[in-house]
């Protein structure tokens, strides 16, 4: 699988555990360290461990990888999943507010995602740009 694909379904698995503004970007023209980024919010610890959770699931079923690391675990206000080619990060709301990992990657083009996705990404309403 390519790493868009792992990308989409990483999206894709997010939202399935309830995730908040799910993004995914194309950092591959800006860092030499991974290709894309997916970011999405979790509102509560457990949630942040689900939604990491269920990713990594998705990832090892229907893109046959695992991650080469996992931090945050056990503090769960920010879990990263670190593929190579792939980085998943879970925040709460205030973590992702202060790292602003979108402004900071800006010139990044975005990924278009599932109208599931991108629907329920939204559907809160609680996030201002």
């Amino acid at each position: 699988m390519t790493p868009q694909e792992l990308a989409l379904i990483a999206a894709e698995a997010a939202s399935e555990k309830k995730a908040e503004d799910v993004v995914a970007l194309d950092v591959s023209q800006l860092l030499v360290v991974t290709e894309y980024f997916v970011i999405a919010t979790g509102r509560t610890n457990v949630q942040v461990r689900a939604i990491a959770d269920e990713v990594e699931e998705q990832l090892r079923v229907k893109g046959g990888i695992k991650p080469i690391g996992r931090e945050g675990a056990g503090e769960d206000k920010w879990v990263l999943l670190d593929y190579g080619d792939l980085v998943m990060h879970v925040f709460q709301p205030q973590e992702r507010e202060f790292y602003r990992l979108e402004k900071l990657w800006g010139d990044a083009p975005r990924l278009e995602l599932a109208p599931s996705v991108a629907n329920a990404s939204h559907a809160s309403g609680s996030r201002d740009s």
